[in-house]
């Protein structure tokens, strides 16, 4: 029986480099029998205020927080959460931050996530700068530690900006080839 995936998709560009990673990567999932959700976090207001208001209705993650909400479940039940991003100064955009931020609650609540396996697949604008994934790369690695996952593999591709650049280079076989083997 396949297991679910829950991919965030940190880019506000729809359609673009990071989406076009993400879809690849569903598509090996799917073909190796896994579900996959793909969670917009540019189209979310997910942003934490570390009120302490957590699970203080059991039906509701966050007080405060509608779209949070709706997402929380999606994570709660996945066996693997895949970050696909692309590259804003050195480390995760905003809005999906935002989002890993309200994954607070989660703890604050007891609830054990660490069964999970993670993966990230990131695409940036810049060539020659061999540490330019670092502050990413770093912060995920972090995540994945304190949270208790087990890190699939990370993928990052240098000199991607305009909207088919990815197609130039190995970035989709890749994240196609990880969505198959996921999980094992």
């Amino acid at each position: 029986m396949g297991k679910e995936i829950a991919v965030l998709l940190g880019s506000p560009r729809r359609g673009g480099n990071t989406e076009q990673m993400a879809d690849a990567f569903i598509r090996g999932a799917e073909k190796a029998g896994h579900r996959a959700v793909k969670i917009y976090a540019a189209d979310r207001k997910a942003d934490c205020v570390a009120c302490g208001g957590c699970y203080s209705s059991e039906d509701r993650p966050c007080c405060r927080n509608a779209d949070f909400n709706e997402i929380a479940p999606v994570l709660l039940r996945a066996d693997g959460i895949v970050f696909a991003t692309p590259l804003y100064w050195y480390d995760f955009p905003g809005k999906l931050k935002c989002l890993i931020d309200n994954m607070y609650c989660f703890y604050a609540a007891g609830k054990d996530l660490s069964h999970k396996k993670a993966a990230i697949l990131s695409c940036g604008e810049e060539t020659g700068n061999y540490m330019m994934f670092d502050g990413l790369q770093r912060s995920f690695e972090l995540i994945c530690r304190v949270a208790g996952w087990s890190i699939a593999d990370q993928i990052y591709v240098p000199g991607v900006l305009e909207v088919g650049a990815i197609q130039r280079t190995d970035g989709l076989q890749r994240s196609e080839a990880l969505g198959g083997h996921f999980f094992g």
